[in-house]
């Protein structure tokens, strides 16, 4: 049970991502509150959610400057929002230490095919896992 919570967490807080992506110059911690509060996001989902959308806040400009050192052919303001998100999502998540990086990995691509494309997918699995080679998680 609580992997499904932590994958619809995921979800949530990439939903949380994206907006705040669209909404240049908005507070993340509020964007993505007034985004649950209109899913009506439950209390686990939230919770966890809410985890991750911390850690990109807390650790932003690291998890940017780490995804332009693995992401050399690619300028990350260039990159899609959907895949730029889940990015930011799995880079943050990777530096939480509290799941496998093999999971967090597997859930950005699910996330990917989900919300973006068969060829987001692709590429989401191959920044991620470079990522958490350079991080040392791989």
């Amino acid at each position: 049970m609580r992997a499904k919570v932590e994958t619809r967490a995921r979800a949530r807080a990439l939903q949380a991502l994206y907006a705040w992506d669209m909404r240049p110059g908005q507070q993340l911690e509020r964007v993505a509150t007034q985004i649950w509060d209109d899913l009506h996001v439950p209390a686990a989902e939230r919770t966890r959610a809410a985890v991750l959308v911390r850690a990109v806040i807390a650790d932003g400009a690291a998890i940017d400057r780490a995804l332009r050192d693995v992401t050399v052919n690619w300028r990350l303001e260039r990159i899609g929002a959907i895949e730029r998100s889940v990015l930011r999502l799995g880079s943050a998540e990777l530096g939480l230490d509290d799941t496998p990086p093999r999971v967090v990995i597997q859930e950005g691509v699910k996330l990917a095919e989900r919300y973006g494309s068969a060829q987001s997918a692709r590429f989401v699995n191959g920044v991620l896992d470079a990522l958490a080679r350079q991080m040392g998680k791989l």
